[in-house]
């Protein structure tokens, strides 16, 4: 088991704290009146994004899925340009016109949220590509639910890393349901068999735990920036707290296991429990962080609301590149 300082278990909590922050406000807004595009929430599943992006550094890429917001958290996307994003601002990450769905960041690492299910993950391998033949030791990573880990192009991508060794890193966030259908229904086999299948290692962890996330993690990052070649890993036993997008219906999951889920299976409280049982951190420590990270968020959510719109001459910029 990877190691963690004072500091890092701070920091991770504050990312974890922060994501669920601003999920959690963004799900009261969108309740209270429709924002631009749609939502697709990512709370529950904080110890993921966490445990994978707290180990990379600027040599590194990511690339995520249509629930990109805890991702560009832990990556450490400037959180006013996102919500400038969400509310399609002047300012806004993507100037605005790319939304939830789109969100991206080279400079951070983060290069696209994607709205094709599955469809980061033969990008993943682009990045991986130049990072080998350029020497850097860079990484890079893929998110992919449960749902995406079922496309052709994902299992395309799982051969083509294998075949080049490339230092690429898929992690298959199986938060129980692609939009409102089942996993343990819609993936057959094993997801680890799968990557063993294409001659890569495999590792089955628990979603919600960020230690057991950060130690498989960081055996896989470690192992692709030594030349190893790419890994897999499949998360499991955690689920999103919110339906599959914001203003849709979830009655596939009766309350009571949703009640369950909060109880049982939060990222958050899993986290608490440990650091302060084990006296690794204190209580107090926590609850100055979630003043500090409530008033950051409730505060660019504010600017965001009163920010100016896109003005109309800007709109079809930076739509097209000219060679």
């Amino acid at each position: 088991m990877l190691e963690l300082t004072k500091a890092q278990m701070l920091q991770a909590y504050r990312s974890m704290r922060t994501i669920r922050f601003f999920e959690d406000l963004l799900a009261r807004e969108a309740a209270k009146a429709p924002m631009p595009g749609v939502l697709h929430l990512y709370c529950g599943e904080e110890a993921s994004a966490v445990g994978v992006c707290m180990l990379l550094d600027e040599r590194d890429r990511i690339y995520s899925t249509h629930r990109p917001h805890g991702h560009c958290i832990a990556r450490g996307l400037d959180l006013k340009a996102m919500m400038l994003e969400l509310y399609a601002k002047q300012g806004g990450l993507c100037s605005g016109k790319g939304g939830s769905m789109h969100l991206a960041d080279p400079d951070r690492g983060l290069m696209g949220a994607n709205g094709i299910v599955g469809g980061g993950m033969p990008l993943v391998n682009g990045a991986a590509l130049a990072a080998q033949r350029l020497g850097t030791g860079g990484v890079a990573v893929g998110f992919v639910g449960d749902g995406g880990s079922n496309q052709g192009q994902f299992l395309e991508a799982l051969n083509f890393a294998s075949v080049f060794k490339l230092p690429s890193i898929f992690v298959i966030e199986d938060n129980g349901y692609a939009e409102t259908t089942a996993s343990c229904w819609s993936c057959a086999g094993d997801h680890v068999k799968r990557a063993e299948g294409f001659g890569m290692p495999g590792r089955r962890v628990g979603g919600a735990d960020f230690f057991e996330v950060y130690d498989a993690a960081g055996e896989a990052v470690a192992r692709a920036r030594a030349g190893g070649g790419p890994s897999l890993l499949h998360l499991t036993d955690f689920e999103r707290f919110y339906p599959h997008e914001q203003g849709i219906s979830d009655a596939m999951r009766p309350p009571e296991h949703l009640r369950w889920i909060k109880e049982n299976r939060d990222p958050l409280n899993l986290f608490i429990c440990r650091v302060t049982t084990s006296g690794q951190l204190k209580q107090g420590e926590l609850s100055a962080i979630d003043k500090e990270v409530a008033a950051l968020v409730e505060g660019v959510l504010a600017e965001a609301k009163e920010a100016p719109d896109i003005s109309a001459e800007n709109l079809l910029t930076d739509v097209y590149v000219s060679y």
